[in-house]
């Protein structure tokens, strides 16, 4: 019984420790991707950012203007 109880404890140890790795790299593409948007938002004329907006679906929400202060995920994790 101990052996299955090891096995199956360092099997769900090895899984936590992928997953925590996936995370990480989830959350750093997360942030690149905040700081292109910002960016990209930033250099964008405001025709372009209304055109942008015009091709959104009406269940998805506006981009805020460039004129927001920051992008509201730009709190850290």
């Amino acid at each position: 019984m101990d052996l299955v109880k090891n096995h199956l404890m360092y099997a769900v140890r090895e899984e936590v420790e992928i997953l925590k790795e996936q995370i990480r790299e989830l959350v750093e593409k997360n942030s690149q991707l905040e700081r292109e948007n910002t960016l990209l938002k930033t250099l964008a004329s405001p025709e372009q950012l209304e055109q942008f907006q015009s091709r959104l679906s009406p269940e998805e929400p506006a981009p805020e203007s460039p004129e927001g202060s920051e992008a509201p995920g730009d709190s850290s994790v």
